[in-house]
């Protein structure tokens, strides 16, 4: 059973984004029709592919039954910023959509 909104949750190790793990799904409208997972959607896939273009070995990432989770390798910046990057562009729709987003640990 998905959840009743996207739950993104944020894990760092020294200061630095290790994790970040996606579950659910906004319920803003009918799948298919969901601008809030549509633009999730699109900002993540669009931050990991972007990682993986620039360094293939800078991040991993695992999709199973609706749950995204993304391990980013604490030494390569280009992959921390672009997750920093993300978690921005998440915190805006979490600003814009507050009951169809949710991020947990943020610093």
């Amino acid at each position: 059973m998905l959840s009743n909104m996207i739950r993104v949750k944020v894990q760092y190790k020294d200061d630095k984004i290790s994790k970040v793990s996606l579950r659910g799904h906004a319920n803003y409208a009918n799948f298919g029709k969901d601008i809030v997972c549509a633009a999730v959607s699109s900002i993540v896939t669009t931050t990991v592919n972007a990682i993986l273009t620039l360094d293939s070995d800078a991040c991993k990432y695992e999709m199973k039954d609706g749950k995204l989770d993304i391990s980013i390798k604490e030494n390569s910046d280009i992959a921390l910023k672009l997750a920093d990057n993300m978690l921005r562009m998440l915190c805006e729709l979490e600003t814009q959509y507050p009951k169809n987003i949710e991020i947990g640990g943020l610093k």
